[in-house]
This record gives structure tokens, sequence and C-alpha cells, in this order.
């Protein structure tokens, strides 16, 4: 059993120099507290940066910050002062952030930037290889390391590799404006399972992979050459007993035992019982919504005048990133909403707004989440927000209102708290009345609910829900598919193939022999496909099949010349050794001129679609269109195409990117049979790529060998990466004849 791995920006740890030393302090909350029960014991290792670049480690001291993190199971990455600059303050803060959190006018797109995201990425990459062994699980975080799983996985192709994205995944129409958007997918691809807070991160992921990487996408899964890579959403949890206890801890003190900033609420509240307290805890960031939200307060106040002297808000806004302008001049504006309206509508008995510019320790904040009646958070756009559950989880009476934003990913959690538009001030206002107008029956109703849930879901069930998950992944990937031709299968079919006598080989042309192209007349054969099927066609032991729904007109002319055994249509015509095409199969056409308006129809309706006419089927090719309406439109000419042709003696067959109608008669299966009977073959060989060759799959005999053409659900026995393993396969048959 190998061991896991687990990668961050920054390490669980915070290194301290002083004239007395090195200490090393594990940090408290967050991801730390998450991964409590993942990191424990000799059987994990935690890789990241410890907060100090190069220039700041003294000399000497190197080898002593290697033995005290590894007393806590981390090993760090080495960063320099410009690695940070570039990595964490260019690229993850002034370019994913913003963009991740639809703030594109922020966005900084400086190609300096992307290049030190590829470096230092490379050496988080590089720093797990040295430790990793093929056996170990690898769980990667957040948005600051997102090329790293595909780095670790070019080296290390049977490595165990899971991704979680602590912040937003953005529409598809926002993460196309990213100069390097292609990248950042195929890093993320590396992955075996990639997870996200929510369902919709996890849809938008998934739709930039179709639209921008063209890849096949069922359900969650993604299909990319010999891997499934497994989507889904694992909401994050916080340590509810830890807060649940740290709040009863703090209501059982008494008298001078409270700290000092319970006393003065206490204070506070003694003189005003009537007056409603309402708290707002976030970092100084543009995503809070902390401008919109003191807006919102004012309009509040001038809209439901009674409650002026009656409700005060306290605002904590931790410092963060405070060298970046943005932040500069958000901190500017808050400082001047605050003053304007405590200067325009406070009395001598009452400041409308108390403002923390500051972090305070985790004491005080459960001071500020016990002793507030409401808490309200109003995030424009957040990954998660833990703030909310936390202050749920201090709630030890059950009373307390939440007012949470919409945007926030853990709105889709806690529908029990009043939930607002943090764009809507008239929303806002209302149901900041609806709060403090609450009756504390229900109050205690929702609270309980929300208690529930969150103590049930923990941040320790998140963990283990998400390694569960990659492990399930790990041992199940191979068992919903057909088995990868590697050596071992490989020496075996060689084997066989050599020792047999006569050979039958059926071969599909698209998406096997050849690749796919946007026009089907362009992708025409190439000389090294001739000269493959030349020597193929030479040998006396081989017969060799093309079998494709190509109409026999393009066969012809690509293949008549060279005299190869043709199958076309699906199996409607054949051709030996060059002779003309005959009709393999009894087909009526007559169903065609009552088909091809509809397909016409659906041509006009799908930019980018077309009809090919074949002489006895109808395909509508939809490779050229947008991947989700494309899809959107083939289910709907399913649906009418199904109903339109009834009980008559005709089918429509799904393949990649196409849909075709034809005569319920006809199939690649039913054709690859009858030319199976015309003589006693001892090795029969079938190779194709789509739900037209499942039929032959299906309907060869059992000792056939079957290969699909990527990874997908089928009937084959085996599968190869692409077409360009085709080709190394046929070349190696051709090696062993």
């Amino acid at each position: 059993m190998g061991k896991t791995i687990i990668i961050s920006n920054r390490l669980p740890v915070q290194l301290q120099i002083s004239d007395g030393g090195l200490s090393a302090i594990p940090s408290v909350g967050g991801l730390a507290t998450g991964m409590k029960s993942v990191h424990q014991g000799g059987e994990s290792l935690w890789i990241g940066w410890s907060g100090l670049t190069n220039e700041d480690i003294p000399k000497g001291l190197g080898k002593e910050i290697d033995r005290a993190l590894a007393e806590h199971g981390c090993s760090k990455v080495k960063l320099n002062k410009k690695d940070i600059e570039g990595y964490y303050f260019g690229f993850s803060n002034r370019t994913i952030w913003p963009l991740f959190h639809y703030f594109l006018e922020y966005s900084e797109f400086e190609l300096d930037f992307w290049n030190r995201y590829k470096s230092v990425n490379q050496k988080f990459a590089d720093a797990i290889l040295e430790k990793a062994d093929d056996d170990d699980i690898i769980w990667v975080h957040d948005y600051q390391l997102m090329l790293v799983p595909q780095m670790v996985k070019e080296k290390r192709p049977n490595a165990t590799i899971g991704f979680f994205l602590h912040i937003p995944f953005p529409s598809y129409e926002i993460f196309r404006t990213l100069p390097w958007r292609e990248e950042v997918l195929e890093g993320l691809l590396g992955a075996d399972l990639i997870g996200f807070h929510t369902y919709d991160y996890e849809r938008h992921f998934l739709s930039s992979v179709r639209r921008l990487l063209g890849l096949e996408v069922s359900f969650n899964d993604i299909y990319l050459e010999n891997r499934v890579i497994k989507v889904d959403s694992f909401p994050m949890g916080i340590d509810y007993d830890k807060f649940h206890e740290a709040a009863k801890k703090s209501n059982a003190l008494k008298g001078k035992k409270r700290s000092d900033l319970q006393l003065k609420l206490d204070e506070h509240k003694k003189s005003a019982p009537d007056t409603k307290l309402i708290v707002s805890i976030d970092r100084l960031d543009y995503s809070k919504g902390i401008a919109k939200r003191i807006n919102a307060f004012e309009y509040f106040l001038n809209k439901y005048p009674d409650y002026k002297e009656r409700v005060r808000l306290i605002i904590l806004a931790v410092p963060s990133r405070s060298n970046v302008p943005q932040y500069q001049l958000l901190k500017r504006e808050i400082d001047e909403l605050v003053g304007r309206i405590n200067g325009e509508l406070a009395t001598v008995n009452w400041t409308p707004i108390w403002y923390f510019y500051r972090s305070l320790p985790f004491e005080n904040l459960i001071d500020l989440y016990i002793s507030s009646d409401i808490a309200w958070l109003t995030p424009l756009r957040d990954g998660m927000n833990l703030v909310a559950k936390e202050y749920i989880a201090t709630r030890t009476d059950k009373t307390g209102v939440l007012i949470l934003s919409e945007m926030a990913g853990s709105a889709y959690e806690m529908n029990e708290a009043l939930l607002i538009n943090p764009n809507n001030f008239e929303q806002q206002a209302d149901t900041l009345k609806q709060a403090i107008t609450m009756p504390k029956e229900e109050q205690m109703a929702r609270t309980m609910f929300l208690q529930n849930r969150l103590k049930r879901y923990n941040v320790e069930v998140w963990a283990n829900e998400f390694m569960n998950a990659l492990k399930e992944q790990r041992k199940g990937a191979a068992q919903v598919v057909s088995l990868q031709m590697d050596h071992a299968i490989l020496t075996n079919v060689l084997a066989a193939y050599k020792k047999a006598k006569k050979r039958l080989l059926f071969l599909d042309y698209d998406g096997t022999l050849a690749g796919f192209h946007k026009d089907p007349q362009k992708a025409s054969p190439d000389e090294e496909l001739y000269d493959l099927l030349d020597q193929l066609n030479a040998k006396e032991e081989n017969t060799v099949f093309l079998i494709s729904g190509r109409d026999k007109e393009t066969f012809s002319r690509w293949f008549l010349h060279k005299k190869y055994n043709m199958i076309v249509e699906h199996g409607v015509w054949i051709s030996r050794n060059g002779a003309e095409f005959s009709l393999l199969e009894k087909v009526k056409g007559e169903w065609m001129a009552k088909i091809m308006p509809v397909l016409e129809s659906f041509v006009d309706r799908t930019p980018g679609s077309f009809i090919e006419e074949k002489n006895y089927s109808l395909a509508w090719h939809y490779r050229n269109t947008d991947p989700d309406f494309g899809d959107k439109r083939a289910t709907e000419l399913n649906t009418v195409l199904t109903s339109l042709i009834g009980n008559d003696d005709i089918s429509v067959l799904n393949g990649n990117k196409v849909m075709e109608v034809k005569s319920s008669n006809v199939n690649k299966g039913r054709a690859s049979v009858r030319i199976l009977g015309e003589d006693d073959f001892d090795f029969v060989f079938a190779i194709g790529d789509d739900w037209t060759d499942e039929f032959m799959f299906a309907e060869l005999p059992e000792s056939t060998v079957t290969v699909k053409v990527g990874l997908q659900k089928t009937q084959a026995k085996y599968h190869v990466d692409g077409t360009k393993k085709v080709r190394e396969l046929l070349k190696q048959f051709i090696a062993h004849s």
C-alpha cells in the first residue's frame, strides 16, 4: 500500500526564525484542518512552499528547516522572490483569481506571469516525482497548481492523481478569454479525479473541455486517450465540533474570564437590549461584495428609518494582497464609504457601522459570532464561503439568522438561510427587515436543519469522500471499459496471428485508419496508409476488408485501383479485389425522400452541420457545430426521426458526431458475419472507433480479436489510444507475417 502525497501552494506549518533558532508551528483552520484525517502517521507527505523564499532563508539553516518540516510530515518546494512575484502575485492572483471570479476587467494576461507560473508548477511536479512511487495517491490543491497533474502524469502515467479547485470555475464564455486556456485544461486533465465545490462549477468545466478540446464527455466522465477522467462535486465543510464547542465554552465563561472584546459586546447589548447586531466577516477582496453591502445597508436605513439606532453593522475586513493595486483601491473605497455613512447617520448614542481592518484571534471570532443576531454575507462570487457555516455552528441556542448571497458556493447547501442577490439593494433591505423581525421559533427551525447538515457533512467527511472517490476511480476505471492492449496482450495476439493459416481482418476507416476531418471528403488516405494496406493485402494468408459507413463513390476513388476488399455504407455494397461495387444486401431507398426534408430543416437550424447523401442512407454530420448545441440538436433529431419512421424497416445510427438513417437490415455486424461464413478462418480481427462498429464486435465469434479505438464503453475486448496506435499495431502484423 502506497502513501498519500498532498500538494498545495503553502505547507500546513508556519516557520519562524528568530535569534533563538527555528520553530515550525502547525497552521489551524481551512485546508490544514480538513486534511488531518488524510495527512497522518508515516503514510502521508505534504509538499508545498514553506513561506520563506530562498533569499529569506539564512545560510546554514536549509537542512534544519528540512528537519523541522519532516517532523510534521512535510517537504518544501524551493522558490525565490521572482517565482513568488510572477507565479503567485502575478498569474495566480492577477490573472486566474479575477478571471475565475468573473472580474474580467481586473485580469492581466502577461506572458511573463504565465511563463513563471509554468516554471513554478514544474518545480512542484519535480518535487512530487522525486518523492512519489507508482502506487502512491497524489492530491493536488487549488488554482496555483493547475498544470501539475499533467506534468506528473507525463512522467508517471500509472500514478493516481486527484485535483480539487477551491475557487469557482467560470462559465465557458469567461474561461475562453484566457490566452492559455487549452494548456490549463490539459494540465488539469492529468488528474484522474477533478473535484469542485458545486455542480455548477463542474458543469462549466465540462463545457470548456468539450468546446475547447473537443473531447467526448459522458455525464461526468471525460474520455481522453487511454483514460477515463471523473469530474464531481464535493462541497467543503468545516470543523463543526471545533466551532460549536468553542462557542459553548465562550458562553459558559463568566465575569472577567470573558475576553475584552466579549465584555465590550456584552456591555453594548446591556445598554441597548433592543439593538440587533449584524456581523459581516470577509477577507478584503473585491469578490466579497463588501462595498455593495455597505451601500445596501445605507439603502436599508433610508428605506426603513425606524431601524436607525436599533441595528448596528459590524464589519471585519481581514487584510489581503495589500500590494495589489485593485486591493488598495478597494480599501480606500471602503474606508471612505464607512466614514461617509457614519458621518451622515451617526447620533450621540449610535454609530451605524463598526469597522475593523485587521485579523482577529480565533477566540475573538467566536465572540463576534455568538454575540451577533444576524450574519450578513454577500459575496459577488465565492467558491464556497465557510464563514456562513462557521456562524451557524456557533449558534448553540439555535437562534440567529443567516443572510447569504446566492452567488456563494455554500448557498447550494444552505437553503434554510435567507438567500439574496448581492446586486439587488431592494431585496437586501427587505431581507434585513425579515431577519430582524423573524420570530425565534422560525430562527430555531432554520438553524436546526442547517446545523444537522453541517455536523453530518463536516470537513473531515469532505476530505474522506474525495479520497474514497479517488481510490474507487483507481480501482474501477479499467472495469468500465475494455482492456488496454498492452505488451503482454499484444504478444499473445501476434503469436496467434503468426500461427494462423487463414486470417480475416476487418478495418474501419474514419477514426481508425485515419483521423477525422471537418470535411469528410478531405480525409483521404496518405501514402503511409496505402503502404500499410498494400503490405497487409499482399500476404497470401490475409483476407483484408475495409469496412466503413462511407459511400461507394468515395471509396471507389480512393481504393478501387488498389484492388482492396471493401464493404461500404455499413454493409450495403461490397467490392472484391478491385471489382466494381455490387449490392451485398437488398435495400429500399423510397424512404429517403421522406427523411431528407427533416434533415435539411436541422441543417438550417444548426450552423456547421451538413448532410451526406449516400446511395441507401442519409448522414447528418455535426462535427463542426458547437459541441453542446450539436448534441442538443442530435437528441432532438433522434426523437423526431424515431417518431417519424415508426415501424418502418429503417433505423438511426448514432456515430461519432454523425447521425445516419439507413435500412434496419444493414449493419457492419451482419456484413462481417456473412464474409466470415465464406471460409474456414482461424484468426479473425476487427477494429473500429464508434457505435457503428459495435454491431461487428457483438456479432463476430467470441474468438475474434476485437479492438476499440479510444477509451469508451464497448463490447470489444481490447482498446488502443488512437489512429497512431492502430497503424503501429498493423505494422506489427506485417512484421510477424
